[in-house]
């Protein structure tokens, strides 16, 4: 049932961004007057799932995710359709409109892509709002993993800059880190500023281990326990506020982590804080170095921000929100083709984009994916990759500038280029997604 959950969810956010993403091309081209011959949801080769023709547009859905398509009259498209191309231009096709028009018909794709996202912000901030930690409310500094260790940060720093930027939101600070490109943390340490160089070489490490690098420094109160808990048996209690063990005091949940492995096989006396009086509690620590306390979640153990919209501030921040969405997807880009990081090896398919999603239906996160899937859908589409939107608005350009268009043969021959080009990422990138199954 999850696994049906997550699909449903992914099918649906493909299937939004792609209708409106062609209805970007297929409207601008109906009110030019060109002929649109098919409008499809997903790809179609050999048979469609389900097709009917209205006026002179065949609309359908094929079998294949992969995408969508409008096939426009006298366009050299990925149908390759160039017979049609050999007779004299229609008014009514793509090749007989002026540059103009052509260009507003190839970027429209893109910009609802971006219009999309935006929208969904200005929904999503007038719906739920925005909640974060301030990053000057982890107060008992950072927790780091083996990762961070090499890195150089140590549990307890308290992180001021990267790359010289105070970062306001703590959730968004590990982001800021691998997206660097190699720089430099500044962190405080038991009163003294530390600065800490970032390599291309630690950036490929944190993407190889697929590291969360920090969480907030939190004070061990009991949230749960497993089934059998060592430490629910002898009567520790949720809201408990661990405070030692034995004869030592100790503050926080990295500090237990690493102490009670120490005591296998052995009983414990943890010191617990319960309601303002100071238990001890004798626990006996089995051979797996755990006692079935799960930790309260950090997230209601700090001072949260919670910013309310209206409709005209949310439209504001939506703008902000999809330009450093865009902003921080490019400096993605930069990380992955740098060889330096290897983060090549790491870019996913169809499979990764779907485990995106929950395994509940989760609104919230399903609106946010997706609108960071529409502004990834337009930074892609408008790269000049012949095949792709951005290569056909560099021949308009040229053909604008210059007065002069390219030749079909040209567009032709570009146009097979560039759907080897994207065949090779889609390999490349579902690969990865296929070997990281095994």
């Amino acid at each position: 049932m999850e696994l049906l959950i997550r699909i449903s969810q992914f099918l649906l956010s493909l299937s939004i961004l792609i209708i409106l993403h062609e209805l970007g091309h297929f409207i601008p081209a109906k009110l030019f007057k060109t002929k649109v011959e098919k409008f499809y949801l997903f790809f179609n080769p050999w048979f469609s799932l389900f097709k009917k023709k209205i006026g002179e547009t065949e609309y359908g859905i094929g079998w294949l995710p992969l995408g969508g398509y409008v096939k426009i009259a006298g366009m050299v498209d990925e149908s390759m359709d160039t017979e049609q191309l050999k007779k004299p231009p229609q008014p009514y096709e793509f090749r007989s409109k002026p540059a103009w028009q052509r260009l507003i018909i190839m970027i429209g794709g893109v910009t609802v892509n971006v219009l999309l996202a935006i929208v969904i912000y200005v929904g999503m901030l007038m719906y739920y709002g925005e909640e974060y930690v301030p990053t000057e409310n982890v107060k008992y500094g950072i927790t780091t993993d083996s990762v961070g260790l090499r890195l150089g940060l140590r549990n307890g720093d308290k992180i001021l800059s990267v790359n010289g930027k105070y970062i306001e939101k703590f959730h968004q600070i590990p982001l800021e880190i691998l997206l660097s490109g190699g720089g430099l943390i500044e962190v405080e340490r038991n009163g003294t500023v530390v600065k800490i160089p970032v390599t291309e070489e630690k950036i490929s490490e944190i993407i190889r281990s697929k590291s969360t690098l920090i969480a907030p420094r939190i004070p061990y109160y009991v949230g749960g326990f497993v089934d059998g808990s060592e430490a629910a048996k002898a009567g520790l209690k949720v809201g408990d506020k661990l405070v030692g063990i034995n004869d030592l005091q100790i503050q926080f949940f990295d500090e237990y982590l690493e102490e009670i492995p120490k005591h296998k096989g052995d009983t414990i006396l943890m010191r617990v804080n319960r309601e303002g009086r100071i238990l001890s509690i004798p626990i006996y620590v089995p051979e797996t170095g755990k006692i079935g306390v799960y930790a309260e979640n950090p997230a209601n153990l700090f001072d949260t921000k919670v910013i309310k919209y209206g409709f005209f501030e949310s439209i504001g921040g939506a703008l902000s929100k999809a330009a450093n969405m865009l902003t921080d997807y490019i400096r993605q880009f930069k990380i992955i083709f740098n060889p330096k990081t290897e983060a090549y090896k790491e870019v996913g398919g169809f499979i990764m984009i779907a485990k995106q999603f929950d395994t509940q239906w989760n609104w919230e996160r399903f609106w946010s994916f997706t609108a960071f899937l529409s502004i990834m859908l337009a930074f892609l589409n408008i790269l000049p990759i012949p095949a792709l939107d951005g290569g056909h608005v560099l021949f308009l350009l040229w053909e604008i500038i210059t007065g002069r268009p390219a030749s079909q043969k040209v567009l032709e021959a570009a146009q097979l280029v560039g759907f080897f080009i994207l065949l090779a990422l889609l390999v490349l990138a579902n690969s990865n997604d296929i070997i990281k199954l095994f």
